[in-house]
């Protein structure tokens, strides 16, 4: 069991959190956007990973004036091993590739919420610069949340009508 974490030791914690799931993002958006099969999929996690990696140098350094470096914990562990498992098997089959983007998206919402975490201690500290930061990498990891869960529904239809003709498969194919 561990132990309990509290005041600048819980700040720590949380950045080292945050820059261990932001890391194994971009590891994942790296590998997705070359492997990914649905190209309207491929260009949204293209697009994101630029931003992607521009929030992990901003958690790296301000991370590191709280004395955190990305160490990982159970939490990022558990997710980054996840992570790291379903890229590996998405080139095998489209509903491989679907639980890789599923587990994505997952990884953007826990940031959400890491984000939101991190406005409200900002805010509480009166720190602006880590307010601003903060509330950027909230807003970019929503919209970005909201891309690829959008992508996820449209692979979904896709992978489950594949075999299937007609007018209404397609339509069905192309959120008709």
């Amino acid at each position: 069991m561990s132990e309990a974490k509290v005041g600048s030791e819980f700040i720590t914690h949380e950045f080292d959190e945050a820059i261990a799931v932001q890391r194994t993002i971009v590891e994942a958006e790296e590998q997705l956007s070359r492997s990914h099969p649905l190209a309207e999929a491929k260009g949204a996690i293209k697009a994101s990973l630029k931003d992607d990696r521009q929030y992990l140098a901003q958690l790296e350094k301000l991370g590191k004036e709280h004395g955190a470096t990305g160490k990982v914990e159970e939490v990022a562990g558990g997710l980054q091993h996840l992570m790291q498992e379903t890229v590996q098997k998405a080139a095998e089959a489209e509903s491989e590739a679907y639980e890789a983007h599923a587990v994505l998206l997952n990884l953007k919402r826990k940031q959400q919420d890491s984000a939101a975490a991190m406005l409200k201690i900002a805010r509480a500290q009166r720190n602006t610069k880590l307010r601003d930061a903060a509330l950027q990498f909230e807003r970019g990891t929503r919209e970005s949340a909201k891309e690829l869960s959008s992508q996820l529904a449209s692979f979904a239809v896709r992978i489950a009508t594949k075999g299937q003709g007609g007018r209404r498969a397609r339509a069905a194919r192309q959120g008709v």
